[in-house]
């Protein structure tokens, strides 16, 4: 079940590469996002002395929590959890220029919390409008379709 999409992820990048890690949290945070109490959008995922970290991902309060626990930062810094093999790959890839990593969905697989974080190219505004136009011609050929074979 997804609980969190970045859409702004998906026009402002071309992805290139996908992979799904697990993330660290605490309780409360974990509660919150089953809320769907959160945004991925302006985060981002850095190497930190050898660690995947996700930086910049926004929780919010959980809305039953008790009002003894002081969270002063909501959007701290988060471990990525994967195997040596994806994070030594994802380390190369990110290393060069141009490309980054970001997150693009969170999702909830049996109990567990796994982000699905991409290796990105960033498109230029040209290339934005022209995936735009494409989406929408697919769109009118798609509503054509459908047009054409209920009335024929």
């Amino acid at each position: 079940m997804i609980l969190l999409t970045n859409k702004k992820a998906y026009h402002d990048y071309e992805i290139l590469d996908k992979y799904t890690a697990g993330i660290k949290l605490l309780g409360y945070e974990a509660k919150s996002l089953r809320e769907k109490g959160g945004r991925l959008e302006g985060s981002y995922v850095k190497d930190i002395s050898g660690k995947l970290k996700l930086v910049n991902f926004y929780i919010k309060r959980y809305s039953k929590v008790s009002q003894k626990i002081e969270d002063t930062d909501l959007s701290r810094t988060r471990d990525l959890l994967l195997n040596k093999r994806e994070i030594d790959r994802i380390r190369t890839e990110i290393s060069q220029k141009g490309k980054s990593c970001v997150p693009l969905n969170l999702r909830m697989d049996h109990g567990l919390f796994k982000i699905e974080i991409g290796v990105v190219r960033g498109r230029r505004e040209y290339e934005k409008k022209v995936v735009a136009q494409r989406k929408e011609e697919k769109r009118d050929m798609e509503r054509n379709r459908k047009i054409s074979g209920t009335w024929a």
